[in-house]
């Protein structure tokens, strides 16, 4: 996210003494530890500057400081005013954007003399994404920008002005400091102080390389990013391919390198294996912009979602008259568990560049991890075409390969590949997940069979004398054409009837019974052909193809129904009615399909409908995000956007397609006859339930438009002191998800009991919002939005990215001999005042549990909630768990297994506690059993600290453990 701010103008500046009632003013600017500064404006109280700046938004607690003061030559730089605005107004404007404003400048402090300090106008804005070659892009540094005097430590990328001073860091001999030397672009050539300080303060190679080098300029004449490195001049080399190939744009120097190579074929994939080979629905000219320019934040976005530190990017360089293009990217990895951070450099070179096809190797090394000396990791990516997309968008084929070079022979060989290769694998998940985000993935194969059926829908063309013989040529219409030459020669030449009866001159009427028949065989005739003279011009219109916009409003079903249309008179009768399902259907079953029809009529004729569907994704990347924000405004509430991994691990629960993406998820437990803990999955058109419980995986869903009511039910103690959810679908819906209902009442309506919510208030506010948005009238969802307009946003609370409940790894963590028999140990989980007395003992407050319940044969099931003390525990909070018991095999014993749901403290969402006692009688001691306790993490979420969490988390349970077991052992013992 970004910053943008458009410095235009001043206006009433205060006058500073001493400059003859006028000021050189200009504006500094800082949000965090990122600044940056406007050109100075001569000699005026009204400045014009009309600069953009764009910052990266690390912080929404920041606020952005807008500092205008007085340039002076000799002394420190006289203070003119002032203002802050922080991120968070913002964020809550309209389109994220305050719009143009006059601001009125403040003082330092409200002592000060000077009443009016004027006004700046500024125009600021949030954006996702911002192209950052139009924009002005302030340097990170460490320095406070209250130091008004301190002018050195900032850098400016050149902005859309010509004729802007650049200022370059060069490292002074003999200090610590750094200086700045600005080079006026008017005439591209230095000044003659700068030729002074560069002849002194460097040595000669470096005065006459600096002498003689040119601006540093992109290819449209605008200025560069400089960016200080350790280099010195004299690892520089001697020839001048060096400061041609630097002063040349990124552009430049891919046309002067791919024209040396023309012909060269793409190079084969490496050894080691496919990294990544995957399509993406953008050029490749673009695509490869984004990875490897200089302009592109890629490598930086990448280093802080991988923890990378010390990330340093040299500038391309086209070295040997065009024949090499390179660039050096050193950085520091961070730590893992098995590795210490480790510093890697990467010596990456084009070896194709003609404007389709792009090819670069890159070479790692890293001597500072074990036998680093031995072996090197090179790394081929290949950019080229890909398919061809739907409205003739354009794509790229990524392909990533690698292998490993051992420099020296070693033992450890097998071992060092194995850990490359994972290291490799996991860097780049995480690699394609970042691009992902930039870029929309595409499926190759699913295109493929789209253009495929595309094609397949067209109307075949069929020649005017083929479909009058497929219509008319069959009995109908040739016993239709002799009868009428057979009337036909009879009326020539049968001779006039006399009139007679009551017939007149003009009417003929039939003298008997068999012309009656007769007549009525040619009118039904007639008929017929005539029905056939009205299909033969229907089909000539060839079938039709029905197109429906789905991208603002995503469906969840279509509904078909087929009727009888006899003409404008008489009553329309259905033929039957059909549902598309395009949650539980995918592409390739969509692109031809034959449905039943379903009805008496359609049923007992067993009738089909042929249909043929086709998605297609028109908005590129920006589906979800219009989506969300469409949502926003209907709902009046904000919702958080999921990463590509949490949407992949959502679809893939649930068997979802790719265009189903995760809104929010919470921990709750699902009420049948026993009560399961699970998480709830909230989506665009779905809501469901999933749990890995003691091995049983339970899982469902349903749509928000099945939904009839929802209901609040107020809290019970069998509840656990929180109120719960009741959700009713309507008749005859939902019937998949039935084994998750409670009740199917005498209505035919399933019933959903959800309740202890980890944050009621959020769940129930989402839940309530998505199904309103989703299935109210417009006129009703804009009475919503009005009803809860006062209403704060909607925190999600529950925003980290989801990883699926796993199988927890256990570990013994207690293990005793008792001296008394199991029957008795088993006191402490049958819920009577001993197990009341010894939780409160060590801590466990309202303690509260169910009566077991049967869940199956040999096994029972029951539900414990608490609050931890806090004069014992280190921090406040609940816990709510679910205890299962079943005898051991031999039946000498039995084994209880307690799944832990905490709320209330550090990071207890992320995880679940797994639990296990086996309690187990000593045969030889028929007085004594042995207990063993085994602990386990399901982490919930993604978490840094891992490691950590898990080891405290060990180390409390174990030390209550000891201490539950000690205070049992001293109730039962004087009771024997």
């Amino acid at each position: 996210m970004r910053l943008l701010v458009q410095v235009s103008e001043a206006r009433n500046l205060p006058a500073i003494d001493g400059g003859g009632g006028l000021s050189d003013p200009y504006a500094k600017l800082q949000l965090g530890r990122q600044r940056g500064k406007t050109r100075v404006a001569k000699r005026t109280l009204s400045p014009t500057w009309d600069e953009e700046f764009a910052f990266r938004v690390v912080d929404l607690k920041d606020e952005l400081v807008v500092v205008v003061v007085d340039e002076d030559r000799y002394f420190s730089d006289d203070f003119l005013g002032q203002v802050r605005v922080p991120l968070s107004a913002v964020l809550d404007a309209d389109n994220r954007s305050l719009g143009t404003q006059w601001y009125q400048l403040l003082p330092k402090s409200k002592k000060s003399k000077i009443k009016d300090y004027g006004e700046i106008r500024l125009t600021i804005s949030l954006s996702l994404n911002y192209p950052e070659e139009t924009t002005t892009l302030a340097h990170c540094v460490s320095d406070d920008l209250a130091s008004y005097s301190d002018k050195s430590t900032e850098l400016q990328k050149g902005s859309s002005l010509p004729n802007i001073p650049i200022e370059i860091p060069t490292s002074v001999s003999g200090g610590d400091e750094t200086e700045i030397i600005k080079e006026d672009r008017s005439n591209g050539v230095p000044s003659f102080v700068n030729r002074l300080y560069q002849f002194f303060s460097a040595k000669p190679k470096d005065a006459e390389a600096s002498a003689s080098a040119p601006p540093l300029t992109t290819g449209d004449g605008n200025s560069d990013i400089l960016e200080e490195t350790p280099s010195t001049s004299s690892e520089l080399p001697d020839n001048q391919d060096y400061e041609t190939g630097v002063t040349m744009s990124f552009d430049e120097q891919l046309k002067a390198f791919g024209s040396c190579h023309e012909g060269n074929e793409i190079p084969e994939n490496l050894s080691g294996g496919v990294l990544i080979d995957q399509v993406y629905a953008v050029a490749p000219s673009d695509l490869n912009g984004l990875l490897f320019s200089p302009s592109s934040d890629f490598l930086q976005s990448l280093a802080e979602m991988q923890g990378t530190t010390g990330l340093e990017i040299q500038q391309w360089r086209l070295e040997n008259d065009g024949e090499v293009l390179k660039r050096v990217v050193s950085y520091t990895k961070a730590p893992t568990a098995l590795v210490k951070a480790v510093k890697a450099t990467e010596d990456v070179s084009y070896l194709k560049a003609d404007g389709d096809i792009y090819a670069t190797l890159a070479d790692v090394s890293t001597p500072d991890v074990p036998f680093g000396n031995s072996f090197r990791v090179e790394v081929l990516t290949c950019i080229m075409p890909g398919p061809e997309l739907p409205d003739n968008e354009k794509s790229s084929r990524l392909v990533v390969s690698w292998r490993l070079n051992f420099i020296q022979s070693t033992m450890m060989k097998g071992m060092i590949e194995n850990g490359a290769k994972q290291g490799l694998k996991d860097n780049y998940i995480q690699f394609s997940e970042l691009l992902a985000r930039n870029i929309r993935p595409v499926d190759s194969k699913d295109a493929a069979a789209t253009d495929k059926v595309l094609s397949s829908v067209q109307p075949e063309q069929e020649s005017d004398w083929k479909l009058a013989f497929r219509i008319f040529g069959n009995f109908t219409v040739v016993s239709s054409l002799v009868a009428f030459i057979y009337v036909f020669s009879h009326i020539i030449l049968a001779s006039p009837s006399i009139i007679q009866g009551l017939e007149f001159p003009g009417l003929d009427l039939p003298d008997s019974v068999g012309e009656v028949v007769v007549c009525g065989v040619l009118v039904l005739q007639g008929q017929r052909v005539l029905n056939m003279i009205a299909r033969f011009i229907q089909a000539k219109r060839q079938r039709e193809i029905f197109e429906f916009d789905a991208m603002e409003d995503p469906p969840s079903v279509m509904k078909i129904n087929v009727y009888d249309f006899d003409g404008p008179f008489d009553e329309v009768e259905s033929l039957g009615h059909a549902e598309v399902n395009f949650l539980k259907s995918n592409l390739s079953e969509l692109s031809d399909i034959w449905i039943p029809l379903k009805g008496k009529l359609a049923q007992a004729c067993q009738s089909k409908l042929h249909l043929r569907i086709i998605l297609n994704n028109s908005r590129g990347t920006e589906v979800m995000k219009d989506y969300l924000d469409k949502m926003e405004k209907e709902v009046g509430k904000k919702i958080a956007v999921r990463s590509p991994h949490t949407n992949s691990a959502f679809q893939k629960i649930f068997s979802l397609p790719p265009e189903e993406f995760l809104i929010n998820d919470f921990t709750c437990h699902l009420k049948r006859k026993m009560l399961t803990q699970g998480r709830l999955f909230l989506s665009p058109r779905i809501i469901g339930f999933y749990t890995n419980l003691f091995g049983h995986k339970t899982k469902f869903f349903f749509l928000w438009e099945d939904i009839e009511d929802i209901q609040v039910m107020p809290a019970t103690l069998y509840s656990m002191g929180s109120p719960s959810l009741l959700i009713i679908l309507h008749k005859g819906r939902g019937m998949d998800a039935r084994h998750g209902a409670k009740q199917l009442d005498n209505e035919g309506r399933l019933k959903f009991h959800f309740q202890s919510f980890v944050s009621f208030n959020v769940a129930h506010k989402t839940i309530m919002a998505l199904w309103k948005a989703r299935s109210l009238t417009p006129e009703q969802k804009v009475q919503l939005v009005e009803e809860e307009s006062e209403m704060k946003d909607l925190q999600n609370n529950e925003s980290d990215s989801f990883l699926g409940i796993e199988d927890a790894k256990m570990s013994e963590v207690f293990s005793s001999t008792k001296p008394f028999d199991v029957s008795t140990l088993m006191s402490i989980f049958e819920g009577g005042p001993l197990e009341h007395q010894v939780m409160e003992k060590i801590g466990c407050m309202e303690y509260s549990v169910s009566p077991w319940e049967s869940v199956r044969a040999d096994a029972y099931q029951r539900q414990i909630h608490y609050k931890f003390d806090k004069r014992l525990a280190r921090h406040e909070g609940e816990v709510m768990s679910t205890q299962q018991k079943s005898p051991l095999p031999d039946k000498n014993g039995w084994l209880v297994e307690e799944v832990m749901t905490l709320e209330g403290i550090p990071v207890g969402e992320y995880f679940n506690l797994h639990m296990r006692y086996q309690l187990e009688q000593i045969s030889s001691k028929p007085k004594a059993c042995n207990v063993q306790v085994s602990i386990g993490i399901a982490w919930l979420k993604s978490c840094k600290n891992r490691k950590k969490i898990a080891q405290e988390v060990l180390s409390s349970a174990s030390s209550r453990l000891k201490k539950m077991f000690g205070l049992l052992e001293k109730e039962l013992l004087p009771a024997k």
